[in-house]
């Protein structure tokens, strides 16, 4: 056979394997596709003839996986951001391609010093693909979006283990669940094993309940993201949240990020009154959406409103192009129409909002993908609210993905999470990482329910990410130690 039309062939089923690995993810859900797609990676691997050829197939591996799984930002850019078609078509390919690096490096290490025992390769190439989820998690202020460890959410008996090491430690056990079934029926046992240990976890409550349950409002406004900013809907959309704030009374009512889009400043002082007065009016309090700012600066917040004094909290991690411009990139949003795309920061350390006799910590739209950021509200807060607007991706796989992030929060931090959208998907998700309840995407309503805090700490809120790095370096050098052998 032809070499060129076998590396071409090599190089299609590595791309088909990472397309194949979405399915992993929300929506569909196919958790126990994860370790096998890896698996898949890996075989592929040990055929290439050199470094050069395992870059390559490691490449087309996450193309194949982020074309499928986040090119959802061509929406964004082209759809609401008024960027033409092609100019944002090809914008979302380079993204891609430039998350399609991280899968590159660990071929390319895997290969570069590729140990010859077959249980020194799955323990090597575990560590390196979580490691690489950690590095983009991390690197030019993080998109940790599809790491591996996501696909793990219940009811997959690996999100046992969230608890202590989180997301990206159970990134690495999702992929050493596959590359260990090289080892045949010894890796077999120890899969067997690491999966009956997730069952016994899952039935561990590090967390224990604080107080008596509380009723939560949450509201799904579904305004129209290209109606969102326009002037001639400001009334209206002011109008929708003050009904749907005074018809649905609860002790905690959230109103998605940038409910109200214009400067919290700006608003006729009877419509902040009357917002506050329907919430105190049931003994209550309200965290809304939306911007504020001095004159000169501005920034994306949630502040509270009712029974309790008014508190904020400010947006700490801004999305790159969409709430903040990289430095010698202005030419690039010139060509796109994205209100508010220069935000400031949010004071680094925010305390817990106190409303509705409880602490409540408030992270705004995809804050919640950096579980670090997220735990240090904790052990203040009981309770975890997330207010997002994902209107921007339309109908794509971003509200169903956005969702699972947030049950992997829950999880690690042992608290409930509350989240209201705008369009979707609105929901309360219990401390174990189950969806209690939620309600259907692009859809008007409100999402009521009694949500009880929790008190204490995870393994994972004591340490972060420090045990699972931990154990990634025991992994490397447990493969590599000896040379190759």
């Amino acid at each position: 056979m032809n070499s060129n039309r076998f590396n071409a062939a090599r190089l299609l089923t590595s791309a088909a394997l990472g397309a194949s690995g979405v399915l992993a993810f929300a929506p569909f859900g196919l958790f126990w596709l994860a370790p096998l797609v890896w698996l898949g990676l890996l075989l592929l691997l040990r055929r290439a003839s050199d470094v050069r050829q395992a870059a390559f197939l490691g490449f087309a591996f996450g193309l194949g996986f982020f074309l499928c799984g986040v090119s959802w930002v061509y929406v964004s850019l082209s759809v609401f951001g008024g960027m033409p078609w092609w100019l944002a078509g090809f914008a979302a390919f380079l993204f891609c391609a430039v998350l399609a690096l991280f899968p590159l490096l660990a071929a390319a290490a895997f290969k570069r010093w590729q140990p010859a025992a077959d249980w020194r390769q799955a323990l090597f190439f575990a560590a390196l693909v979580a490691g690489g989820d950690w590095l983009r998690g991390w690197i030019f202020t993080g998109f940790p979006w599809l790491a591996a460890g996501y696909s793990q959410t219940p009811p997959s008996p690996l999100a046992g283990f969230a608890p202590l090491i989180g997301v990206h430690g159970l990134s690495l056990l999702a992929v050493l669940s596959g590359t260990l079934l090289l080892c045949r029926w010894r890796g077999a046992l120890v899969v067997g094993a690491l999966l009956l240990a997730g069952f016994g976890l899952r039935q561990v409550a590090w967390t224990t309940p604080d107080g008596e349950p509380i009723t939560v409002a949450l509201i799904q406004g579904n305004v129209p993201q290209e109606m969102k900013f326009r002037p001639e809907t400001l009334i209206r959309t002011l109008d929708l949240y003050h009904e749907l704030v005074a018809a649905h009374p609860a002790h905690l009512t959230l109103l998605p990020e940038t409910a109200i889009p214009i400067f919290f400043e700006q608003l006729p002082p009877a419509y902040i009154e009357a917002l506050k007065a329907s919430a105190a009016s049931h003994g209550g309090d309200l965290i809304l959406g939306t911007l504020t700012g001095d004159g000169a600066r501005y920034w994306n917040s949630a502040l509270s409103l009712g029974r309790s004094p008014s508190q904020i909290y400010s947006k700490t991690h801004l999305v790159p192009f969409g709430e903040t411009i990289p430095p010698g990139f202005s030419w690039f949003m010139q060509l796109a129409t994205i209100p508010m795309s220069s935000f400031e920061r949010g004071p680094e350390r925010q305390e817990p909002l106190a409303v509705a006799g409880r602490r409540v910590a408030v992270n705004i739209c995809y804050e919640d993908a950096f579980g670090e950021e997220i735990i240090a509200a904790l052990p203040q807060a009981g309770i975890l609210a997330n207010l997002s607007n994902t209107a921007w991706f339309g109908r794509s796989l971003a509200q169903p993905q956005h969702l699972q992030i947030a049950r992997l929060r829950a999880l690690e931090s042992g608290r409930p999470m509350l989240r209201a959208t705008n369009t979707g998907i609105t929901a309360v998700i219990a401390p174990d990482g189950t969806v209690v309840a939620q309600l259907p995407s692009f859809t008007q309503g409100v999402l009521q329910a009694e949500v009880t805090a929790y008190q204490g700490l995870t393994p994972y809120a004591r340490f972060g990410n420090g045990p699972a790095l931990t154990l990634m370096l025991l992994l490397l050098a447990a493969a590599i130690r000896r040379g190759r052998a």
